[in-house]
């Protein structure tokens, strides 16, 4: 009768772990969907401003056609992207197009003393900071959530439960990780 009690016991216990084990892959699991989805509104805010910041400086250098049709298709790209790493390389090539853009500007003085232009600027940068804090919650994140299911006792139970590896936010491209210059 003493051993009956025991195993209950302990099959209970084994049962609450697992339950608190797949509870807590289930919260991690759902931090990491958050905080991609935190990229995304800033990603998205981001996109919002660049036809704004196209039309501004198509009003000074409308010549310049291939430079804003750059922009505008590495928009669209960054914008259909369906993986982190897919975003990962559009955003990168949509910071070098809105580069190429800015140095179109730099060659137009008047155009860089508008209100607007400015305004949009000062925008799209403190986007970007926020896209760079987002990205860095995101793989911090998922880190976290990657530890989990990859050390015991998450690993035993991951992968039966559905929990799978997800991908960072990473930058592809090795010219993407060197700061631009910039000439005077």
């Amino acid at each position: 009768m003493v051993w009956v009690i025991v195993i209950v016991v302990v099959l209970v216990v084994v049962a609450l772990l697992l339950v608190a084990l797949y509870n807590r892959l289930v919260r991690l699991r759902n931090r990491v969907d958050n905080a991609w989805a935190q990229i995304e509104v800033q990603l998205k805010r981001r996109w919002d401003l660049i036809p704004n910041l196209v039309e501004t400086v198509k009003g000074y250098a409308a010549h310049e056609r291939g430079v804003f049709e750059a922009v505008t298709e590495a928009r669209t790209r960054a914008q259909q992207a369906g993986s982190p790493a897919e975003a990962a390389q559009a955003e990168g090539i949509l910071s070098q197009a809105l580069g190429r853009l800015f140095a179109v500007a730099e060659a137009y003085p008047d155009l860089k003393a508008t209100q607007n232009f400015q305004e949009l600027q000062a925008q799209l940068s403190d986007t970007e900071n926020k896209v760079a804090v987002s990205r860095q919650v995101y793989n911090d994140t998922v880190l976290t959530y990657h530890n989990a299911i990859q050390t015991f006792p998450g690993a035993l139970f991951a992968g039966p439960f559905g929990f799978t590896t997800r991908e960072f936010f990473d930058v592809e491209d090795d010219a993407q990780r060197e700061a631009p210059s910039v000439d005077f």
